[in-house]
């Protein structure tokens, strides 16, 4: 594939994020297993996590629902606006339900941030978040979970412009099975 040529390494192969993703579902699953009551509600987070997501809740072994959210802080660029806003917002209502968020990449916080609370204010009985690669190196902000909410990351990422398995830069290489770094001469 000539978008190959692009990516300066690979960071996590298909293979090694399967086998993350599988460990994440039997993770979840055992987490809300015992709360036959509620059946979770998993938000993706458009378009980043389209992939994760729909890998993910293949291996959660119980009743779901999924719904998508979109909130844009990046445009065309490689840095946080740092003022995210929703711009698609839920079909479902998450009225006293459990909403496990599914994110990407969790980066400054500020877009978690601004998801969580907007989950809260539509009265969400607990949320927590699913993310594919955590960089807490570029934290500045520090999220609060609701009610009995978790946080699940896949992997820890290194302050470094990753893309591919659903992320992207102007909107190319999400179909990358993995991900990796761009090199910087096609972002700069």
């Amino acid at each position: 594939m000539a978008l190959e040529k692009h990516i300066e390494k690979v960071l996590f192969s298909d293979e090694v994020i399967a086998h993350r993703v599988n460990q994440l579902g039997i993770d979840i699953t055992s987490d809300f297993s015992g709360d036959s009551e509620e059946t979770p509600i998993f938000v993706g987070v458009a378009t980043g996590a389209c992939l994760f997501l729909a890998d993910l809740v293949r291996r959660i072994d119980l009743p779901i629902a999924i719904d998508f959210i979109r909130a844009e802080s990046y445009g065309s660029g490689t840095v946080s606006s740092g003022v995210p806003r929703v711009s698609f917002d839920l079909k479902l209502d998450i009225t006293n339900k459990h909403v496990v968020l599914v994110e990407d990449i969790v980066d400054t916080g500020n877009t978690l941030s601004c998801l969580i609370e907007h989950m809260k204010a539509k009265k969400a009985s607990s949320v927590s978040v699913c993310t594919l690669l955590d960089k807490p190196s570029r934290r500045k902000v520090h999220y609060k979970l609701v009610g009995k909410g978790k946080f699940y990351s896949g992997f820890e990422c290194p302050d470094e412009f990753v893309v591919g398995y659903g992320m992207d830069f102007a909107e190319q290489y999400r179909n990358l099975s993995y991900t990796g770094v761009l090199k910087p001469e096609y972002y700069m």
